[in-house]
């Protein structure tokens, strides 16, 4: 599994509820539409909320202004992102980069590629003990 990561930080012009309801109202479809062809797995969008309630934990650590807004985008693999239908998820890509222009501030949005290990909380690893222990493996 690999995971997309892209930190988002919202057009000067736009203020916080503007952007977020471009990106879930607007983008969020235009991804939907266009998943299959891109061989995305998963897609989750984490807006963020009133900086006040970040400050008492930003505010000691020296933090920069929050981002407003986490996108995660999952595929089986590097193959699977590339997937046989390349020209279909060129501009498919193509078409979702043309509306990011309209909210994101591409230039301030760093974007990045992750190998994620769960440490707490992992559903399929939970899973996985139980059936072990269950069966008296573990």
């Amino acid at each position: 599994m690999i995971k997309l990561v892209f930190c988002l930080r919202r057009l000067p012009h736009l203020d916080r509820a503007q952007f977020q309801h471009h990106w879930r109202h607007v983008h969020a479809p235009l991804v939907a539409e266009r998943a299959e062809v891109l061989g995305l797995r998963r897609y989750v969008q984490s807006h963020t909320l009133d900086d006040a309630l970040v400050q008492p934990l930003a505010v000691p650590r020296g933090s920069p202004a929050p981002f407003d807004g986490v996108a995660e985008l999952w595929w089986d693999s590097l193959e699977a992102r590339t997937g046989a239908r390349r020209e279909e998820a060129r501009r498919a890509s193509a078409e979702l980069l043309a509306d990011e222009r309209r909210f994101i501030d591409l230039a301030a949005s760093p974007i990045f590629f992750t190998d994620e290990f769960a440490v707490v909380g992992d559903p399929a690893a939970e899973a996985v003990r139980d059936y072990l222990q269950a069966r008296g493996r573990l």
